[in-house]
């Protein structure tokens, strides 16, 4: 199995974007020998066995790494202590909202944006709205997700870049380390203090995972990346939106370049929509969990640990969340007069 995990990384970084990052940034160029080394029939043959998805799925996680990793401007945002022993192996894989801090990063970065102008009401409206949708539902479907991630692209397309991320790291300073869970940190804390890397996978801008990353002292974080040309935004998504398989597709990826064992890792959410990730690992955790995944890991036997501070009447359910989304929505509307 290790053999294999080093074939899949060496054929790894002989894709696309993650390819042009270590060329420019870290490697000697690879020459065209070296980028057939690993043949597509073998490649696919590897990645089925080791992680049970497809191909071009592991493709589009291999981009979603490596347009991480160009937008960190490195692969790890946090080096190793070289005084703890490292276990290069093993890994943890943190979700974000609801798992690390409380709440919609995803609302707190539209209020940030809209607050330096950086997206108008009528641009925002629909996230909000599918917010409350999903919340009430629990669920999302493919449309959905679709139709929300062109509308997020079509927002920022041509607007800067560097605005983007001042004001992810606004964002994080002011008020979600204030919003973090102290036990998920004290969780990513213990992984890290037994030589472990430890990763935020989100659907989320990549740019807030890794502000927070960054403040925390995490390895470094996943998320949605938008391709980004001359400082600014192009419109079109790098790899795939970080939601569901995505983060599967994302983590196989990461593990492959890493060359970790996921059956040595362990990965936290807080959603049933991030199952395709647990089961991929060896320790799957429950944080904070809805109703879904609350009786799913029952079920099956994981561990769960619920840091909220007061336990909702609809446990997990619609009510917090929508009236949190429309007192972002009238805050809003009020900022807007």
């Amino acid at each position: 199995m290790s053999e294999q995990r080093e074939f899949l990384a060496q054929w790894s970084v002989s894709q696309g974007n993650l390819r042009r990052f270590l060329e420019d940034l870290a490697l000697r160029p690879l020459d065209d020998d070296a980028q057939r080394t690993a043949g597509r029939a073998a490649a696919a043959a590897a990645v089925e066995e080791t992680f049970g998805i497809n191909l071009d799925d592991f493709t589009l996680g291999v981009d979603s790494v490596g347009g991480a990793f160009a937008t960190a401007g490195r692969g790890k945002i946090t080096l190793p202590d070289p005084e703890i022993p490292q276990d290069a192996e093993a890994a943890a894989f943190f979700d974000v909202d609801n798992t690390l801090i409380q709440g919609s990063s995803l609302i707190l970065l539209a209020k940030g944006l809209f607050r330096r102008h950086f997206i108008t009401l009528s641009e925002l409206a629909p996230a909000l709205w599918k917010q409350i949708r999903y919340r009430v539902s629990g669920s999302e479907n493919a449309a959905d997700i679709a139709e929300g991630r062109e509308q997020a692209l079509a927002v920022v397309k041509g607007k800067s870049v560097a605005e983007l991320k001042a004001t992810c790291k606004e964002i994080v300073d002011q008020q979600m380390l204030r919003k973090s869970y102290q036990d998920t940190v004290e969780l990513a804390a213990m992984h890290i203090a037994a030589g472990q890397q430890v990763w935020l996978v989100s659907a989320t801008p990549v740019q807030i995972g890794q502000a927070l990353a960054e403040q925390l002292g995490f390895t470094g974080a996943l998320g949605t990346v938008a391709e980004e040309e001359d400082g600014k935004f192009t419109g079109r998504l790098v790899g795939d939106i970080l939601h569901g398989p995505g983060k599967q597709h994302a983590v196989a990826a990461l593990a492959a370049l890493q060359q970790l064992d996921l059956s040595k890792c362990t990965a936290y959410s807080d959603s049933i929509n991030d199952l395709p990730m647990l089961e991929m690992v060896g320790v799957p955790v429950a944080i904070n969990p809805d109703r879904k995944l609350r009786r799913h890991a029952k079920a099956q036997g994981w561990a769960i640990r619920d840091f909220r501070s007061v336990r909702r009447v609809v446990r997990a359910g619609a009510a917090p969340v929508a009236v949190g989304v429309a007192g972002a929505w009238w805050w809003l509307r009020r900022k807007r007069r």
